[in-house]
């Protein structure tokens, strides 16, 4: 016999919120028994779907926050920021003009493709979680991670977990989550470290240049952060045909000059 204090919560996910549900609750109502006040956030989140990936939240049609208590019966419609800004605009809980992300470790290769379309990027493959959380809260980046355990830690308040594992569909998947085409500029970024690259006379880097890179190459360029050279070499048209495949699955016009 349940307690009489005991009241069912009803929860649907929208849009490829269901991409965090188990099998079995696809397409349907998931059902939470609560048996005392719990705040709507927890409640999503013990379905698996972390808080920063839901973008609006109706409480028996009426929006509400993270922060509402759940004291009886009730309908929970959530939904993803995909879901068009003329619904219930004034009501949305995620940022879409954050431009500064961190990565975990899983994610180097879109921490790479982040990198070349000049995106600030902060990634070391070693980082633990506590670190993570650290940088995404001082630095207000947003984290990138496919533990969704991690993204509902109360102390993230942005992020995404890329639906795809393949990085190119992945970098895609960033670009159209934060808004990023306005923020798109190829080749201004350190690769390696995520410093700015400035213009740099051939002649302050000769030394460091091999004998047919000094002969066939002109332009060159030096990141302000850890010094690494870079130049137009033979690897170019790889990157370059890499961008181009971005930013038609991103639907985007190339940057100009490409």
């Amino acid at each position: 016999m349940r307690p009489s204090s005991e009241f069912a919560v009803s929860l649907r996910f929208h849009g490829d919120l269901a991409f965090f549900l188990k099998k079995a609750s696809l397409g349907a109502e998931v059902v939470r028994l609560l048996g005392e006040k719990t705040s709507v956030k927890d409640v999503i989140e013990s379905c698996g779907v972390p808080h920063p990936e839901v973008d609006l939240i109706l409480c028996d049609h009426v929006p509400s926050g993270f922060e509402f208590q759940l004291t009886h019966q009730a309908a929970v419609d959530a939904y993803p920021v995909s879901v068009p800004l003329h619904f219930h605009p004034a009501q949305r809980l995620q940022r879409r003009d954050l431009r500064r992300f961190v990565l975990d470790g899983h994610l180097g290769k879109l921490a790479r493709d982040l990198r070349l379309l000049g995106i600030d990027t902060a990634y070391t493959n070693d980082a633990d979680d506590l670190l993570l959380v650290r940088i995404a809260s001082e630095e207000d980046r947003a984290l990138l991670t496919r533990d969704r355990r991690l993204l509902m830690r109360s102390a993230i308040r942005d992020g995404y977990c890329p639906r795809s594992d393949v990085p190119e569909e992945q970098t895609v998947e960033v670009i159209r989550r934060f808004d990023l085409a306005s923020a798109i500029q190829p080749f201004t970024r350190c690769l390696r470290c995520n410093g700015l690259l400035e213009h740099v006379e051939k002649d302050a880097v000769n030394s460091r240049l091999e004998p047919l890179t000094k002969i066939f190459y002109a332009d060159f360029r030096r990141c302000a952060g850890c010094s690494h050279v870079y130049w137009p070499g033979s690897h170019f048209a790889r990157l370059e045909a890499r961008i181009a495949r971005i930013y038609a699955a991103s639907t985007l016009e190339p940057p100009l000059g490409s």
